[in-house]
C-alpha cells in the first residue's frame, strides 16, 4: 500500500529585524546590483534604482554590479541590452562588475556570469528536489484555474497548496507541470532599510512556483541564486518587489544561502499620482537624452525622486550625492516625476557650460554667432531649446507695420523714436556695438521720451522682426552696426 504523507515540517518563524541576522547571512563587503531585463529601453525607474544602488555602494567603498536578466527569450533583444549599457554609460553610473562596456559579450569581474541565460541553475534545483524541499506539481492548468476562480469567488488569497503527497510526489495527473517549493507556513519578519519592520504570513503564499523544469528557473529562484553567487549584500529595488521578498527569503532558507538586507524604494508616479507610464510623457533615458536633457541634470533629478538631503538644496553633482546619500533619508511614499523641476535643474547645468561647448553639444551651426548662443542659453531649459532659440534669434523675419506700434502710440511717434535710435547708433563705432555700451546710450534716450516702451519696443521689433525676442541691445550686438542700421531704416520705411 502506498504511504500517504504531507512531508511538511513544523511551522517556523523567520525573524530578520534591523541589523540582526541569526544565521547564514550577509557577506561583510557591501555589494549592490541592478538587474534590468533587456525587453525594452532603459526606463527612468530602473535608472533611478541603479543610481541609488551605485551611491550606496560607492559611499561605503563597496562594489556596484550590472547583471542582465535575459531569461525572457521571446522578448529579450540585444538592441535593448545595448541601450541599457549605453544609457548607464551616458549617465555616468558605472559598474564595477558586469558586461565589459567595450566588449559587452565579455565580463568584468570574477563572480559571473552576469547574464542569467549563461548561469547553471540545475544543481540548486536538484538539491531542493533531493532534499524534498521542492516537488513536481502535476496539477493541470484547468485544475489551477478552477482553484483560482473559487478563491476569487470566496475572496481568498490566490495560492496553490498541494496538501498530500505519495512517495514524495503530490497526487494529481501526469501532464507536464512545474517545480514548487514546499511552503510550511508561519511568519516572516524582516527589517526593511527604508520601511522598517515588515511582516508576512507565508501561509497565504501557498507552495511557490520556482522552476519550469530542472534547467529553467522562474524569477524568484533565479534572482536568489544570482544574488547569492554574486555575494550581493544589499538588495535595493522598487516597492513593487515587496511581495516577492517573503518568497525569496523562503528560497534562501531552503537552499541554506546568505540572506541579504532589503530596501524597497518608492515607486515613480506621474503628476496624477498614478504609476509612471508612457501616457505621462518620456519614460526612457533615451527619450530624455533626445529631448535635450544633460546627463548630469538627469542624475541630479533622479536623486531627488524619493530622497532629499534634509534641507532646501536641489543641485548636486554625482560626487556630492555619493558623499551625502543615505537610505535613511529615502521617502516611503511615491515620488512624483515633476518635469518642471527637471527643466529647472537642466537649465542650471546649461548655464554652467561655455557657449563653445554648448554650441557643440546642442548641434548649433557655426554660422550662428556665439552671442546668439549665449542669449539662447539664458532662456533655454534643454539643448533642443537652446538650438531652436539660437536659430530663431538670427532668423530673418518680415512683419506688418502694426507690430511696431506700442500700446496707444501713433505711427508718427514711433517713427520719430526710431529715427532718434538710428542717429544714436549711427554715431557709434563698430567696436561700441556691445550690449552694455548700447544700453548706456539707448536707455537715457528712452527715458527722455517719457515712455520707455514706445522707444525700446519698436527698436526691438525692427531688429528681430518678431513679437517675442531678446532685448534690442543684445540684438544690435549680434547684427553689428551696418545690419542694425539697415533694419531700423526698413522699419522707418514701413511707417510711411
Amino acid at each position: 500500500m502506498t504511504k500517504v504523507n504531507s512531508l511538511r515540517h513544523p511551522k517556523t518563524t523567520i525573524i530578520l529585524y534591523g541589523n540582526y541576522y541569526p544565521i547564514n547571512l550577509m557577506p561583510k563587503k557591501i555589494r549592490t546590483r541592478i538587474a534590468p531585463s533587456p525587453t525594452g529601453n532603459l526606463h527612468l525607474g530602473t535608472a533611478r534604482a541603479a543610481l541609488f544602488n551605485y551611491l550606496f555602494a560607492k559611499q561605503q567603498g563597496g562594489a556596484f554590479i550590472l547583471r542582465i536578466e535575459d531569461t525572457d527569450l521571446k522578448r529579450s533583444a540585444k538592441k535593448f541590452e545595448q541601450n541599457i549599457i549605453d544609457g548607464f554609460l551616458w549617465l555616468g553610473i558605472l559598474w564595477d562588475e558586469g558586461p565589459d562596456p567595450q566588449k559587452p559579450e565579455k565580463y568584468i569581474g570574477n563572480l559571473g556570469p552576469y547574464r542569467q541565460t549563461q548561469r547553471n541553475y540545475q544543481p540548486h534545483i536538484e538539491k531542493l528536489l533531493k532534499e524534498k524541499k521542492a516537488f513536481w506539481c502535476w496539477h493541470s492548468k484547468e485544475e489551477l484555474e478552477t482553484e483560482k476562480q473559487l478563491q476569487l469567488k470566496n475572496k481568498e488569497p490566490q495560492r496553490h497548496l498541494c496538501a498530500h503527497f505519495i512517495d514524495g510526489q503530490p497526487q494529481g495527473n501526469k501532464e507536464p507541470g512545474i517545480i514548487r517549493l514546499k511552503n510550511n507556513g508561519g511568519q516572516i519578519k524582516f527589517g526593511d532599510l527604508i520601511r522598517g519592520k515588515i511582516e508576512f504570513d507565508t501561509s497565504l503564499l501557498g507552495d511557490i512556483s520556482i522552476a519550469r523544469d530542472k534547467q529553467t528557473p522562474l524569477y524568484n529562484l533565479a534572482v536568489v541564486i544570482d544574488d547569492a553567487e554574486m555575494e550581493i549584500s544589499h538588495v535595493i529595488r522598487g516597492e513593487d518587489h515587496i511581495s516577492n521578498t517573503p518568497k525569496q527569503i523562503l528560497i534562501y532558507q531552503a537552499l541554506g544561502l546568505d540572506i541579504p538586507k532589503f530596501a524597497h524604494l518608492p515607486l515613480l508616479l506621474g503628476p496624477d499620482r498614478a504609476k509612471l507610464s508612457k501616457r505621462h510623457g518620456a519614460t526612457s533615458i533615451t527619450e530624455f537624452r533626445d529631448q535635450g536633457y544633460l546627463p548630469e541634470a538627469l542624475v541630479n533629478f533622479m536623486a531627488l525622486l524619493g530622497w532629499n538631503p534634509g534641507d532646501q538644496r536641489e543641485i548636486f553633482s554625482l560626487e556630492q550625492l555619493t558623499s551625502e546619500f543615505s537610505l535613511a533619508q529615502v521617502h516611503k511614499g511615491g515620488a512624483v516625476v515633476n518635469l518642471d523641476k527637471l527643466k529647472s535643474i537642466n537649465s542650471f547645468y546649461l548655464k554652467q557650460k561655455s557657449p563653445e561647448d554648448l554650441r557643440q553639444e546642442a548641434g548649433i551651426p557655426k554660422n550662428i554667432p556665439l552671442k546668439a548662443v549665449r542669449l539662447a542659453q539664458e532662456r533655454a531649459t534643454t539643448l533642443a531649446e537652446t538650438a531652436s532659440l539660437a536659430t530663431a534669434i538670427i532668423k530673418e523675419s518680415d512683419y506688418e507695420q502694426k507690430l511696431l506700434l506700442w500700446k496707444e502710440s501713433t505711427a508718427p511717434e514711433i517713427k520719430k523714436n526710431l529715427k532718434v535710435a538710428y542717429q544714436i547708433l549711427n554715431a557709434l563705432s563698430e567696436q561700441s556695438f556691445a550690449t552694455e555700451e548700447l544700453k548706456a546710450v539707448l536707455l537715457p534716450a528712452a527715458e527722455k521720451t517719457g515712455d520707455r516702451g514706445a522707444f525700446l519696443w519698436p527698436l526691438r521689433v525692427a531688429l528681430s522682426g518678431k513679437k517675442q525676442s531678446p532685448p534690442p541691445f543684445d540684438l544690435a550686438e549680434i547684427w553689428g552696426k551696418q545690419k542694425s542700421l539697415k533694419k531700423i531704416k526698413q522699419a522707418i520705411d514701413k511707417l510711411k
